[in-house]
């Protein structure tokens, strides 16, 4: 079954219910943030690998909100389809679902993308990483500690 949305994703066990996990969140939310502080310049032979970079950060944003949600997600699309029919943020899904397209293409079919167009997801990735992290950063403050 390919899921078309966030029930989608409950009913096929591409999500499933997990006990909430504040110290997990905490630690995906700094290895993103560690992750972006590594990258430097941005050229012609490393903007696959950079933009590779940003999108593996914003999963692991994705997967800290979810797990202070009581959730564990198997795959990239259904963390879209949350972005969408949970959190209500199409604006998100969009950009999420592009940079996602973008990197399946990388990673599965080999195709890298040219220099400008790398920057221009490069670019996306900065804008959705920045929104992302605002949200991890709420959930997280408004978890209650154990």
């Amino acid at each position: 079954m390919r899921e078309a949305s966030w029930n989608d994703c409950l009913d096929s066990n591409s999500a499933i219910k997990v006990s909430p996990d504040k110290e997990r969140a905490k630690s995906l939310t700094e290895t993103a943030e560690e992750r972006i502080k590594l990258i430097r310049e941005i050229n012609n032979k490393n903007c696959n690998f950079v933009f590779e970079d940003y999108y593996i950060s914003i999963l692991e944003l994705l997967q800290a909100i979810v797990i202070l949600e009581g959730y564990k997600i198997t795959n990239h699309i259904c963390l879209g389809y949350y972005l969408r029919d949970t959190l209500q943020r199409e604006d998100l899904y969009v950009l999420f679902d592009d940079i996602r397209f973008k990197r399946n293409s990388l990673t599965y079919y080999g195709k890298r993308m040219d220099f400008e167009t790398a920057k221009a997801a490069i670019d996306k990735c900065k804008k959705l990483f920045k929104l992302i992290r605002e949200l991890a950063s709420e959930s997280l403050s408004a978890m209650k500690p154990r």
